[in-house]
């Protein structure tokens, strides 16, 4: 006859090491799933707990975009308008002197 295995107890050292590094995979990782089966994959990048490509386009300048070669963030209609209200601006100060 076989004995049973004891389960030894974790000491609380060791208990917040297991919370702690539980805690860090699922900052990590999340669980999705694929083909009814749990697969754990890396979490995306966030900013803010924002995609980072969504606050790169919220929270960048032009000139920063087309330093890094991000052209393609760069709204022109955008820069358009900027110019526009400049000119409006240079318009009505050179008007009133």
């Amino acid at each position: 006859m076989k004995k049973k295995k004891q389960n030894k107890k974790l000491t609380t050292a060791q208990k917040t090491l297991k919370k702690t590094e539980k805690k860090r995979r699922q900052e990590k990782y999340m669980t999705i799933f694929v083909n009814g089966k749990q697969k754990r994959v890396k979490r995306p990048e966030t900013v803010d707990g924002m995609d980072v490509d969504e606050y790169i386009r919220n929270n960048v300048d032009p000139i920063w975009l087309h330093q890094n070669g991000m052209w393609e963030y760069i709204d022109m209609d955008e820069e358009n308008e900027k110019d526009e209200k400049d000119e409006e601006n240079d318009h009505e100060s050179s008007f009133f002197t």
